[in-house]
């Protein structure tokens, strides 16, 4: 059971002293909110791409599709009487429309490596949102607002707390769960099934490891989350859904800088990635509006150069053979 726990411990202290801190701190919780977007996102990103070395650059339709899962089930369900159920409801929408597409795309795409993966896979997102808006799918170009269906189902003020803060606790809770799903699989066979196939597919083929199978499980986990996190922080937070922000592959650039910058396959590496790059984002667009972008670009460069393996992953390195190696995997 320690094997599990203590790797845990660093993560879930950070999340308690940013809860703890948003909670306390007066206009600190917005910020909070924003940083743990992208430290979430690098979690659910990393099950796949850090545990693979697979760079999935449609990873952007998961979440789309997750934020449309949670905006469906308030316009088709409002009316019957499901009450706080309808969020299930929602969830569980989400949770299938990933799945449903990562089975789709991993069926192909998956028995691709490298730059064909990425080049397969990049349309993806572009795709999902050409069709949705060509074939006016779930309100086209319009969209789904379901403020009002919030408000039908809730109240006023219940659909405000829903908005503003009960969807950045589920934000808290997504990534507590992302962790320790990561945890155990890294501790499990399919872990070292993954991490063997990430150091060289072909031998781990040689050596028995079914890595269809394996690369399969780790592209549906990721979905998954992703699919969570839009249900979330996007339709529950912003109350609308348009395929042209949702479908913005600029966030599956951003996942994927936070798992790099932080630590590719490591539990804490995304988690760090996310808190250094939300942090930039959020204060450099404060301090510098317009602007941030030029600053960030060349001060992430500046820390990959420097710690080519990522941030935890220098740590790791430090720390091999040392009583705190085991916090750090």
């Amino acid at each position: 059971m320690k094997k599990y726990i203590q790797p845990l411990l660093p993560v879930l202290t950070l999340y308690i002293v940013l809860l703890g801190a948003g909670l306390s701190i007066p206009g600190l919780w917005q910020p909070i909110a924003f940083i743990m977007f992208y430290v979430v996102l690098g979690q659910a990103l990393n099950m796949f791409l850090g545990m693979t070395g697979y760079v999935d650059f449609g990873y952007v339709a998961f979440l789309g599709l997750g934020a449309y899962g949670m905006a469906l089930a308030f316009s088709l369900f409002t009316d019957d009487g499901l009450g706080s159920g309808i969020i299930v409801v929602g969830f569980l929408m989400a949770v299938i429309f990933s799945i449903l597409l990562s089975m789709a795309v991993g069926a192909i795409a998956l028995r691709l490596r490298g730059a064909y993966f990425a080049i397969a896979t990049i349309g993806v997102s572009e795709g999902f949102k050409y069709l949705i808006e060509g074939a006016r799918l779930w309100g086209g170009s319009e969209g789904i607002i379901i403020s009002s269906q919030l408000r039908d189902s809730f109240g006023s003020e219940m659909a405000n707390y829903l908005s503003t803060f009960a969807s950045d606790i589920l934000i808290f809770a997504i990534g507590i769960l992302a962790a320790i799903l990561t945890v155990y699989t890294l501790h499990t066979r399919a872990g070292y099934a993954l991490m063997a196939l990430r150091e060289d597919e072909d031998a781990a083929k040689v050596m028995g490891v079914n890595v269809t199978k394996y690369k399969v499980m780790a592209f549906g986990m990721s979905a998954v989350f992703a699919g969570l996190i839009g249900a979330s922080a996007w339709t529950l937070k912003l109350t609308y859904v348009f395929p042209e922000d949702v479908f913005n592959i600029i966030y599956t650039v951003e996942a994927i800088v936070i798992v790099m910058l932080g630590g590719a396959g490591t539990l804490a590496g995304p988690v760090v990635g996310g808190l250094i790059y939300g942090i930039l984002r959020y204060y450099l667009a404060t301090v510098l509006p317009g602007f941030q972008l030029l600053v960030v670009a060349p001060l992430l460069v500046l820390i990959v150069t420097v710690f080519p393996d990522g941030v935890v992953g220098y740590i790791k390195r430090k720390l091999k053979g040392s009583r705190f190696s085991k916090y750090v995997i």
